[in-house]
């Protein structure tokens, strides 16, 4: 008798103990490279860009701190295009008024993903600062990738005498259905922009060069 009821309970402890180890999460669930519908936060972010693809939205400043000086952007419209969908790159032209100089590159990579700007003069021609940019250094999420100033666009900055920006860090957020946003910050600066989703707008002109 005493056997079998040894038997039992260590019967019952294990299965405690499975029970337990079932309904407690697990590291890759828990850990910040967890999948989305089993894929990566990188593709499952690239994958909100190209639903939005051919669609153009309104947006505004929220934050701009300190206060830029000589804000390009006071009083214009600013509009993003989610213009052109590759299989690995989205092109995002960002309108300010009738500057149309500006264009996002993003680009799907083994590690995840880049950012690039695009800067365009009026005849078509690359500005002497253009394609600067970073790489994501962590997974991110479906809704935001942040994206550290890379080595090339330190020394292009330096270049071009804008040690200011030899810090700068991108973050691009998706929020499906209700908002996007481009956000830059340094130590010093922080500048975001928020667009609604909510309401599609005309789709601008073609920006310069493309």
């Amino acid at each position: 008798m005493k056997r079998t009821l040894r038997l039992v309970t260590t019967t019952i402890a294990a299965l405690l103990v499975l029970s337990a180890c079932r309904s407690a999460p697990s590291e890759a669930d828990t850990s910040p490279d967890s999948r989305v519908d089993g894929r990566r936060p990188a593709d499952a972010f690239f994958a909100n860009l190209q639903a939005l693809c051919g669609k153009a939205f309104a947006g505004r400043i929220v934050i701009d701190e300190p206060p830029t000086p000589g804000m390009p952007y006071a009083g214009k419209a600013l509009i993003m295009h989610i213009r052109q969908c590759d299989r690995d790159r989205v092109a995002i032209p960002f309108h300010v008024g009738d500057d149309h100089s500006r264009t996002l590159l993003i680009t799907r990579t083994a590690s995840g993903l880049t950012l690039e700007h695009d800067r365009r003069n009026r005849d078509g021609s690359s500005e002497l600062l253009t394609l600067y940019g970073g790489a994501t250094v962590d997974p991110g999420s479906a809704t935001r990738q942040v994206f550290p100033v890379d080595a090339r666009s330190k020394a292009l900055f330096q270049r071009n005498q804008r040690n200011d920006s030899v810090t700068n860090v991108w973050t691009l957020e998706i929020h499906p259905g209700r908002m996007a946003a481009y956000e830059r910050t340094r130590p010093d600066r922080r500048f975001r922009i928020e667009f609604d989703l909510t309401r599609r707008v005309p789709a601008p002109p073609t920006p310069w060069g493309w």
